[in-house]
Formats: C-alpha cells, structure tokens, sequence
C-alpha cells in the first residue's frame, strides 16, 4: 500500500522510493531537506541546559572603567610598554633631534645610523668631522644618559666616510694609489 500523498509507481515501489526500496531522486531536494532539518532537530533537542553562572553585577556609572572607549595614546603607551619598546623609541625620539644635540654645524656633517645594544653608531661625512666627534663622545654619551636614564647609551661609535676599495680579486696591485693609477 503507497503511502498517504505518494504515488504507487508500475514496478510496485512509490514515487519515493524505487523498486529496490533505495530512495529515488528528487529534483527538488526537499527530501533531503526535511531529513537534514529532522536530524538538527532532533539534536537540538538532545542538548543538556547548560547550568547558570552566577556573574557578579557590574557597576555602572559615570566613572570611567575598561569597558569604556580608551584614547589612542593611553592604548598606546600600554601597548609600547607591554612590548619593552620605551628605551629604543625615547632613543630614536631624541635622535631626531640630533642638531640640538651636538649643535647644528657637527648635524650638518654627521648623522646617527644605528642604536644596538646600549651602542650608538653615528657616520660622518669626512675624516675631520669624524675625528672631531669622536672628541665629543664622552660629553655625547654624558647627555643621552642624562635625557634617557643612565646606562642607556654605553658608547658612541664615530665612523668615517664609506670609500671604495680598491683591492679586488687576486692580482690587485700591493701599495697601488687606486683609481688614479690607471688614467692617463
């Protein structure tokens, strides 16, 4: 006997099921619909009730607390000093003053590369200027300390002029005077 709204189909299986009782093809998919809505039905029915916490009430008010929106710089300043960032940022910050730190003619002539390790590395541009700065160290180093907190810089680094080197492959010439040697 078909079911009841199912059709009674010649080889003696209904319209959803074949001859072999295995499920026909619905073009529809409202079969495997009802199935899977069957099935998560059933599960959401199977969930235990999760019991209830008790949460303490939370003040509310006109006081300020963590739920409340907090200014960029205030979230800025937790989130450098969660990172240990304040030393190498206060460094580079005053770096970018470096004419107010050793005066505008020696800031024409040098200028800082690197901040590693409590060492300052500055470059200048010619060897007077580099060996003029290396008098200042001591006074530099001095002054960083003083702005940054001491032991934050432990030396200056003064290192000359970037020059080509002339001594390349295995038949340079010993004691040869560079460029000027091959013209003319």
């Amino acid at each position: 006997m078909a079911e009841p709204g199912g059709e009674q189909e010649p080889d003696g299986g209904d319209a959803r099921t074949g001859p072999s009782g295995e499920p026909a093809h619905d073009p529809t998919g409202l079969g495997l619909a009802r199935s899977i809505a069957h099935s998560v039905g059933s599960q959401v029915r199977r969930r235990k009730a999760k019991p209830r916490t008790k949460t303490e009430p939370q003040a509310s008010g006109s006081h300020p607390d963590d739920r409340d929106p907090q200014l960029l710089a205030a979230a800025m300043e937790r989130l450098v000093d969660s990172k240990g960032w304040s030393t190498d940022i206060n460094v580079h910050t005053l770096l970018g003053r470096w004419p107010v730190l050793v005066g505008p003619t020696n800031a024409a002539h040098s200028q800082p590369e690197s901040y590693r390790d409590g060492v300052l590395t500055v470059r200048a541009d010619s060897t007077v200027w580099a060996t003029s700065l290396r008098s200042m160290a001591p006074q530099l180093v001095a002054i960083l300390n003083d702005k940054l907190g001491d032991g934050t810089v432990s030396r200056v680094t003064v290192l000359g002029p970037d020059a080509p080197s002339w001594k390349k492959g295995r038949l340079s010439v010993r004691d040869g005077r560079g460029p000027r040697d091959t013209y003319g």
